[in-house]
């Protein structure tokens, strides 16, 4: 259940962390608190962290106005995963080849593909594309090229097995979003937002907390490339599951198609206008999943920890939210300098994946316990699936 923090300002904020927030963390967010246009409450998923403007972690509904910052600029960043009819013993001998395969295939880092297939040919998000921002009219061929790509950072591919089982059923499992052109379309609108708060006179303790307010014609062009932006991320997840799905085929099924027992994607960096407490507001998730009742999400937690397949509860006080992930615990700067390539060996035994330096900042000792984390937010989601990679693919 969540803890009403003790915060001067017009807003309430509900937590779920499990532990008291103090410092930047408390002054962000009582920043955020403080926005007119926030409606009822700020909710603090499990996982929440500091964030630029806004907490990663937190769920902002708004009342006639959104928030381009508090979005972010990996517009539509989320997971996907499916469930395989093969069981982990069909893996063995065949995982470095595995992750050797993926990778030669799926573009990771900064990297685009080479060569375009149908499955982003024929994306009917291409014929909005001039309708977009005309800061990013130059990248066109750039989006076109990435869709079907990984990124970097945070973004992984994983193969997984249903933890404590005896020859458990494999899962594969991604993440990644909307790569340059959601970062440029958001830029563009932030930098819009900014320069908005000056003539509108918009009281706001963070110009990171810059909002456009509906009605406007600024309001109605970041709404439309968001949305376009979101579609485009949710695309980018389906073209690598689906060329995923042909790799693991090759090695698993002798080349034959199959069809997978089990898919869900989401979004975990998004907004949506959706109704609660009887009223029509704008939900921004900076790093939180939608957990109506019923709906299906993924909670992941280090490339060498456990991840979970989730159900929501559909909590009201949550606007039907959970956590995205485990968290970080420390910034990547600071993971660099504390772990070495033998920390990073060490914590992802039993893991197939590159345990090279350039991995330091992810590395399983720079997140929050997973299992803490999940054990916060148990009146907001039950447990589908509990997982454990054993291939891990990063840029």
């Amino acid at each position: 259940m969540p803890n009403q923090m003790k915060i001067p300002t017009k807003h309430p904020v509900l937590s779920w962390v499990p532990h008291e927030l103090q410092g930047e963390e408390f002054q962000m967010i009582q920043n955020m608190a403080s926005l007119p246009c926030v409606y009822k409450h700020i909710a603090l998923m499990p996982d929440a962290h500091l964030g630029k403007g806004a907490m990663v972690g937190s769920v902002i509904a708004t009342q006639d106005a959104i928030i381009p910052a508090a979005v972010g600029v990996d517009i539509g960043c989320g997971m996907m995963a499916r469930k395989l009819p093969f069981k982990a013993s069909a893996l063995d001998g065949k995982l470095r080849d595995l992750r050797l395969s993926i990778e030669a295939q799926i573009p990771v880092g900064f990297a685009e593909n080479e060569k375009v297939g149908k499955d982003v040919d024929k994306w009917k998000g291409w014929n909005r594309f001039k309708e977009l921002h005309a800061g990013v009219q130059k990248k066109s061929k750039k989006a076109y090229k990435q869709l079907g790509s990984l990124g970097g950072g945070n973004h992984f591919i994983e193969l997984c097995v249903e933890h404590g089982v005896g020859d458990p059923d494999l899962w594969v499992m991604l993440h990644s979003g909307s790569r340059n052109i959601g970062n440029s379309l958001a830029t563009c609108h932030i930098q819009t937002a900014k320069k908005l708060r000056k003539l509108m006179d918009q009281k706001v303790p963070d110009p990171d907390l810059s909002y456009f307010v509906q009605g406007t014609e600024e309001f109605q062009a970041y709404w439309q490339d968001l949305q376009w932006a979101q579609k485009y991320a949710f695309k980018n997840r389906e073209v690598m599951m689906d060329r995923i799905m042909k790799i693991i085929a090759r090695f698993l099924n002798d080349g034959q198609g199959f069809d997978s027992q089990f898919s869900v994607n989401c979004h975990h960096n998004y907004a949506e206008l959706e109704h609660h407490f009887g009223e029509d507001v704008y939900v921004t998730r900076k790093g939180a999943v939608r957990a109506g009742a019923g709906e299906y999400g993924i909670i992941p937690g280090s490339m060498g920890t456990k991840s979970y397949i989730v159900k929501g509860k559909g909590n009201a006080e949550s606007f039907y939210s959970c956590s995205h992930g485990a968290g970080r615990k420390m910034s990547r700067t600071k993971a660099k300098k504390q772990f070495t390539v033998a920390d990073l060996k060490a914590q992802t035994e039993g893991v197939e994946c590159r345990k090279e330096g350039r991995f330091l900042d992810e590395i399983p000792g720079a997140y929050k316990d997973i299992d803490t984390v999940m054990a916060a937010q148990d009146d907001l989601v039950e447990v589908v699936a509990c997982l454990k990679q054993v291939l891990c693919v990063k840029g």
